[in-house]
C-alpha cells in the first residue's frame, strides 16, 4: 500500500478545506457573539419602551433563531456549499406556513400590535367585538375578558387590532349613565334636588368632576332626567347599581311618581 500516497492525498485535503473550516469556526464564534450582543440591546430597547415580557422573549427569540439560520448559510457558503436551494426552501416552507396558518398570523401580528402600542392593559374595563369587560390576560393571539356576569370571553387579537375599542378605564375617570323618568305633575326641581342627593351620598361618586342631574327628554308620559355621575372605573358597577335603587327609594320617599306603561281596554257594548 503506498502510504505516501494516502498522506500527501490528507495533506492535500487540509490544506484545501482545514483553513475553511477554521474560518468557518472563527465565523461561528463570533458571529454567535455578535448575535449575543444584539439581542441584548434589543432586549434593553424593548425593556425601556415597556413592552409586555412575553412579547420581549418572544421577539428576541425570533431575533436570535433568524440571526443563526442566516450566520448558518454563511457559514455553509463559506465552506464551499451552495446555499441557493436552501434558500428557496426555506422560502417555500415560509409560504407553506404562512398560507396554512393566515388566522393565526393575523392574530399574532395583532398581539403584537396591542402589546407595542398598548390601548389597553390587564384590569382595564373595555369594549371589543361587542363584548364587554375587564381585562383578565393579554396573550401572543387572543385577550381574555372577564364581563360583569363572571363569563370568560376569548378575543382573537386579530378582530381587535382591527375593531373599535373602548377603554372606560384609560381615563381614570367613568361617567355612570342613567336614564330616570318621573310623572309630568312632579316638580322638577324637588326631583332634580332629591337625584342629586342620591349622588352625593354615595362615597364611590366622586365630587370632581361634579355629578349632573338635568332634564333630558320630554317623553309620551315622563319627564326624563339625565342621571350622571362620576366615578373610579374599579366602582363603576357599584355606583352603577346604587344610584337605580336608591333613586327609587328617594323619589318613592319624596311621593314623586314613577310612571309605568298602562294599557286601557275598551269594551264596545253591543
Amino acid at each position: 500500500m503506498d502510504y505516501q500516497k494516502w498522506i500527501d492525498k490528507g495533506i492535500e485535503l487540509g490544506s484545501e478545506y482545514g483553513i475553511k473550516v477554521l474560518a468557518a469556526i472563527v465565523i461561528w464564534i463570533v458571529g454567535s457573539w455578535i448575535i449575543g450582543k444584539i439581542t441584548k440591546i434589543a432586549g434593553k430597547g424593548m425593556d425601556k419602551a415597556n413592552y409586555e415580557i412575553s412579547l420581549q422573549k418572544f421577539l428576541k427569540n425570533l431575533i436570535s433563531w433568524t440571526l443563526k439560520v442566516l450566520l448558518i448559510l454563511a457559514i455553509l457558503s463559506k465552506l464551499g456549499v451552495e446555499t441557493t436551494s436552501f434558500a428557496a426552501i426555506l422560502a417555500a416552507a415560509g409560504l407553506a406556513v404562512g398560507l396554512a396558518l393566515q388566522g393565526s398570523l393575523s392574530n399574532f401580528a395583532g398581539g403584537v400590535l396591542l402589546m407595542i402600542f398598548k390601548p389597553y392593559k390587564i384590569g382595564d374595563l373595555i369594549e371589543a367585538q361587542g363584548e364587554l369587560g375587564n381585562v383578565k390576560e393579554i396573550e401572543i393571539f387572543t385577550t381574555k375578558l372577564v364581563t360583569p356576569e363572571n363569563k370568560l370571553v376569548i378575543i382573537p387579537n386579530g378582530a381587535i387590532s382591527n375593531g373599535n375599542i373602548t377603554n372606560y378605564t384609560a381615563e381614570g375617570i367613568i361617567k355612570v349613565f342613567h336614564t330616570i323618568g318621573v310623572s309630568y305633575d312632579a316638580n322638577i326641581k324637588q326631583t332634580k334636588d332629591v337625584l342629586m342627593n342620591v349622588l352625593t351620598s354615595q362615597e364611590k361618586v366622586l365630587q370632581d368632576p361634579p355629578p349632573m342631574v338635568e332634564v333630558a327628554a320630554l317623553g309620551e308620559s315622563s319627564v326624563d332626567f339625565a342621571v350622571r355621575p362620576a366615578v373610579k372605573p374599579e366602582h363603576y358597577w357599584d355606583v352603577y347599581f346604587d344610584t337605580l335603587e336608591k333613586a327609587k327609594n328617594a323619589l318613592d320617599d319624596a311621593g314623586i311618581e314613577i310612571p309605568y306603561p298602562h294599557s286601557v281596554e275598551i269594551q264596545k257594548q253591543g
